[in-house]
This record gives C-alpha cells, sequence and structure tokens, in this order.
C-alpha cells in the first residue's frame, strides 16, 4: 500500500489526527487491514486508529490490541460501519 492510498482510505473514514499521530476513525467506524507476506495472508479486523511512519502501519482494535505491519504488504483496507449516508458495509474493498 502506498501512503497515498492510505491517505484516502482514511478520510473515507473522516479519520481525525490526535496529538499522538493517530488517525482515529470517528465513533461507530472500524476497518479491517488486509495484509499478505510470502503467500500467507492476514487480515486484522476492529481497528479505530492507525499510524504509519517509516514503512510501517501501526493499527489499534477496539479491544486495546496494537498491530505493527509492514505498510508495503497491506494491499487492501474495508470500513465499516456508519459514515455519511452509509448504512452498513458495501462489498468490495478500499484498494
Amino acid at each position: 500500500m502506498t501512503d497515498d492510498l492510505l491517505k484516502a482510505a482514511l478520510e473515507t473514514a473522516e479519520a481525525k489526527t490526535d496529538k499522538d499521530g493517530w488517525a482515529e476513525l470517528p465513533e461507530g467506524r472500524m476497518l479491517t487491514l488486509y495484509a499478505a507476506h510470502d503467500g500467507v495472508s492476514l487480515p486484522v479486523t476492529k481497528i479505530e486508529a492507525v499510524s504509519s511512519a517509516g514503512g510501517l502501519l501501526k493499527a489499534r482494535s477496539t479491544k486495546g490490541e496494537t498491530f505493527v505491519l509492514a505498510l508495503k504488504d497491506v494491499f487492501a483496507i474495508a470500513l465499516d460501519g456508519g459514515g455519511k449516508g452509509a448504512q452498513a458495509r458495501k462489498a468490495g474493498f478500499l484498494g
């Protein structure tokens, strides 16, 4: 994933950046990150905030877990929950 694609996904999700650099999603909104490396895939679900620096993507879940992924290994982001006019998760991926 590129920084531009991550930025587009966060703008679509209406994320706001806090003083510590975490892009936090609005209440009721979550995202799922899809990553793969050497043929092994990993969905990282129920993410409420992300931070990106130095080729790494840190993701904080609604349970307080923190995941650290290589940004280059993330290939898609799915947005869950309501946004402006959104009623349910749409089929497919953003990215």
